[in-house]
């Protein structure tokens, strides 16, 4: 079984694309394509071309942008859809069929013989025209199996290059999925794809045992986006079949983080930070005993190491952490701290973690230099702040900053006034040093229209990530703090560092 390579049809752009309150640009769904395609995907649903005229205009972009993937549109059983794929040149179709009775007499309001000949008849108008056909049943996992059976054959006898079974709503356990999945492996000589959806949370289980039922072909979703409870998550189906299994995908998995932040970045859907593999918690440790474990052994607590999927593995600073993990960070800066110094430190982190806080890369900091004896300096000192906003006036910002022995000046507008003032703030950033913001995320402290709210930022200077609070009964100050914060330590350390 390892000897043989599974495919990967990645979905992110079609069936990830239909989660409910998500639309992507062509410019952005071309990014996403060219990332897939460096990731190793084999095939790239790139949308559903009938749809509209931007779909189509993404389609062409990423048709013509010499990918090395087969690029792919998906088509309902009408050859009108196949015609508007055609025009995006794409290299195949994804050629869909409701094969269950629930969706033929429900949702089509056909009998089973008007299906077939529809599915046939654009089945081999597909071919006709230089298509390759991947043929799909959906709702495969609630139909009548015999009918589906000699559908499938004929579609096989028609040309089809392979077959596609869906478990569209996610009704499969492990056990029946490989059961189902190998009956039409041993019954069908094209290809046999699986395409399982997340409702039970059974997506990834689902499509391994369809590997192991001798399914070659897998669908899936990077972050596992799609509709109601999503799709197999790409992350999770490739890193299972490898350490599992032993098997082979193009996949280059170290890439897999990158991917999925940028999908995150351009959806605007926050990966969990619990997500298996991706979220920001995947590596993380925060209880003593975790990190004591981890330090002395990684696997203790870490079934793979972080960078076999492109992560780094993070000590989390809390109510739960430990001296060994003080005492490492410690070490890791340079310092040779005493016995007392490490408790110290200890204590205090322990104490801010006890009013319900994660304790920031910046207030850690902070709490380490007041114990070391070394005194921080501010190298940022924001000066002064206006934003104007308001009905039909364009959301403005300008700032002044005062960095070391000189005055910096810049504004911004934004679609909102915490987005001018921000993008005001990056600009005098980006003036001083190379430091880039990577996330923002804002809490309410309080209830009310006047709360008190918690701003965390991740900031980059392409060497360090640092995490950055501000608090403040203005979300803009708060904002601006935050940022603020995180420049005045990334400066700092670096200027320590020489």
């Amino acid at each position: 079984m390892a000897k043989q390579r599974v495919v990967v049809l990645d979905t992110t752009l079609r069936d990830g694309e239909q989660t409910p309150g998500l639309a992507l640009t062509p410019e952005e769904k071309l990014e996403i394509a060219q990332a897939l395609d460096s990731l190793g995907v084999d095939i790239i649903e790139a949308g559903s071309a009938i749809t509209s005229e931007g779909e189509r205009k993404a389609i062409k972009l990423i048709s013509k942008a010499g990918l090395k993937a087969e690029i792919c549109s998906f088509v309902r059983a009408a050859k009108e859809d196949v015609d508007a794929a055609r025009r995006c040149d794409v290299d195949s179709v994804h050629l869909v069929v409701p094969t269950s009775d629930l969706h033929i007499r429900y949702k089509l309001k056909k009998t089973r013989a008007q299906v077939v000949q529809m599915a046939l008849s654009t089945l081999e108008y597909a071919i006709e025209h230089g298509l390759k056909v991947e043929f799909s049943a959906e709702d495969a996992t609630r139909s009548d199996q015999k009918f589906l059976l000699d559908l499938m054959k004929q579609a096989e006898e028609r040309g089809a290059h392979r077959a596609c079974l869906c478990d569209t709503v996610g009704i499969l356990t492990p056990e029946r999925a490989r059961e189902f999945y190998s009956r039409f492996v041993r019954m069908l000589k094209i290809p046999v794809a699986a395409h399982c959806h997340n409702d039970f949370g059974m997506a990834t289980a689902n499509t391994v045992s369809a590997i192991l039922g001798g399914v070659r072909e897998v669908h899936a979703t990077v972050n596992g986006l799609g509709e109601r409870g999503g799709n197999a998550p790409l992350e999770e189906v490739v890193v299972s079949l490898k350490h599992f299994y032993g098997v082979r995908t193009r996949i280059k998995t170290r890439k897999l983080y990158s991917v999925s932040k940028l999908v995150e970045r351009l959806t605007g859907l926050p990966i969990p930070p619990v997500k298996p593999l991706v979220g920001d918690n995947a590596f993380a440790h925060e209880a003593g005993i975790h990190v004591d474990g981890v330090l002395k052994h990684p696997s203790t607590y870490e079934p793979i190491s972080p960078e076999e999927v492109g992560q780094q593995r993070k000590l989390v600073f809390g109510k739960h952490v430990g001296t060994h993990a003080i005492e490492s960070e410690l070490k890791r800066m340079g310092f040779k701290p005493t016995r007392k110094q490490v408790l110290e430190i200890f204590q205090r982190v322990k104490r801010l973690g006890d009013q319900g806080k994660t304790v920031t890369d910046t207030e850690l900091r902070a709490i380490i230099d007041s114990v070391m004896g070394r005194k921080f300096k501010d190298l940022v000192k924001l000066e002064e702040l206006t934003v104007v906003s308001g009905n039909k006036i364009t959301p403005t910002s300008s700032v002044r900053v005062r960095f070391m022995d000189r005055e910096v000046v810049e504004s911004g507008t934004g679609v909102g006034p915490v987005d001018a003032a921000m993008n005001a703030i990056r600009k005098v950033v980006e003036g001083i040093s190379n430091i880039r913001l990577m996330e923002y995320h804002v809490d309410a402290i309080s209830g009310g229209t006047d709360a008190v709210v918690d701003v965390v930022v991740k900031l980059t200077d392409g060497k360090r990530i640092v995490t950055a609070r501000g608090i403040s009964g203005d979300i803009i100050m708060a904002s601006v703090q935050a940022m603020l914060n995180g420049v005045n330590r990334l400066l700092w350390d670096r200027q320590m560092r020489g």
